[in-house]
């Protein structure tokens, strides 16, 4: 796993960007595994920007999101297809057939699961796929004791979930206690996961996942055996790694091999 510690949440965003950026631009039929919440914020502003200001083009890129809240529609305002349409979809000129995001109100849901791995393998795999990470060290919503070989699944929700997503709704009691949500073993088939994690809040969470024991009880831990994954930390999020000082160096004396790569 590549660590990089910036210095802020706008630092991440910039470097995810990047990251990103040239990718679409190298391979314009990319397919992106995308995340919600507020950590991507950020970095689906700037290729919002990117594209209005130099043409960065998602006419034939494919996308599909993590996950999506059992009983909510479309049009729901929690739901994570309203936003990812308001956060990315509706800023840039990606094909709304090409946008995908598991459908909350399906019947049976285990279909839909099934669905869904299914549309994944037909589009190729994901190319890249964006993460975030809870505070009990989730990815996607792979709670503590997720099998680390799972695929798409119907997920339960813990309370500190529920807890940290209520700030979203009008009460605890609206948040769903389920979710339809990509597995372990399928984020792991993704060629390249992206993982960003900013505030004090998420530090003890990123030293479990990156100097931990791999264990399903922390299941962003399984990035350890991802053979391209990459942190993006801000200091923060950092503030609790043992071997930070190294991550730091590494990065800063990259410039000296990087043409070798």
């Amino acid at each position: 796993m590549d660590v990089f510690i910036v210095k802020d949440y706008d630092a991440i965003s910039e470097r995810a960007a990047e990251i990103l950026s040239g990718a679409i631009t190298q391979n314009p039929r990319l397919v992106l595994g995308l995340a919600t919440g507020s950590t991507p914020e950020g970095l689906y502003a700037r290729l919002i920007q990117a594209h209005r200001a130099q043409g960065l083009d998602f006419s034939q890129v494919t996308t599909f999101n993590l996950d999506e809240y059992v009983g909510l529609g479309p049009e729901h305002e929690q739901s994570y297809r309203r936003f990812m349409d308001e956060k990315l979809f509706g800023g840039v000129n990606v094909r709304p057939d090409n946008t995908h995001v598991p459908n909350g109100l399906a019947v049976p849901l285990l279909q839909e699961c099934r669905d869904y791995e299914r549309m994944i393998r037909e589009a190729g795999g994901i190319d890249i796929q964006v993460l975030g990470i809870g505070r009990d060290g989730h990815i996607a919503f792979n709670e503590p004791g997720t099998s680390l070989g799972s695929r798409t699944h119907v997920a339960g929700l813990t309370r500190q979930t529920i807890e940290d997503n209520a700030r979203f709704f009008d009460s605890p009691d609206d948040v769903p206690r389920f979710a339809i949500s990509m597995g372990i073993g399928t984020i792991m088939e993704a060629r390249k996961c992206l993982m960003l994690a900013s505030g004090a809040g998420k530090a003890e969470a990123v030293r479990a996942c990156i100097e931990g024991p791999i264990t399903s009880m922390i299941t962003a831990s399984a990035l350890q055996m991802h053979p391209d994954t990459v942190a993006i930390l801000d200091e923060a999020a950092a503030a609790k790694l043992d071997r930070a000082d190294f991550y730091r160096w590494q990065d800063e004396s990259r410039h000296l091999i990087e043409e070798r790569l």
